[in-house]
């Protein structure tokens, strides 16, 4: 009979192991990279998401629902952040007058303004992220193949 130790080291359970904190980390230490050059333009991280969805302009008038999908979050979560940046003058929301359950979203001035404001922080976090363009473009690859496969 062989004897198996009460508590036995598991390695599939050790945290040092686990891709999922892995990813858990990166992404809360590039959320916290992006801080500081949020905060000169008055963002937080899900805000400039938000703003990098409806400065695109490939994308015609954008909705509550266009912007859901984009950014892969409900419109219980995302509403709150339209609602703080249309308070701050960076968007307008109104009714479709074509279909009244789509909500359009519009730039404002200052919305489209900001724009150039940010036109630095994507080349600032490349920097920070110490990695050659070829090395991060692999690894946004590889990431958007987990996001699919998941």
């Amino acid at each position: 009979m062989v004897h198996v130790p009460e508590n036995p080291q598991l390695p599939q359970l050790l945290l040092d192991n686990q891709l999922c904190f892995a990813l858990h980390s990166a992404s809360r230490a590039v959320v916290r990279a992006y801080a500081p050059l949020l905060d000169e333009i008055g963002l937080t991280y899900p805000q400039y998401l938000v703003m990098l969805v409806l400065w695109d302009e490939r994308v015609e008038s954008p909705t509550v629902g266009s912007i859901g999908v984009a950014l892969q979050l409900d419109s219980g979560t995302l509403t709150p952040l339209l609602k703080r940046l249309e308070q701050m003058e960076l968007l307008q929301r109104h009714r479709d007058p074509r279909d009244e359950r789509r909500v359009l979203i519009e730039l404002t001035p200052d919305g489209r303004a900001l724009k150039t404001r940010a036109a630095g922080i994507p080349a600032a976090m490349v920097a920070r992220f110490g990695m050659d363009e070829t090395a991060l473009r692999r690894l946004k690859r590889d990431l958007e193949r987990l996001t699919s496969a998941l």
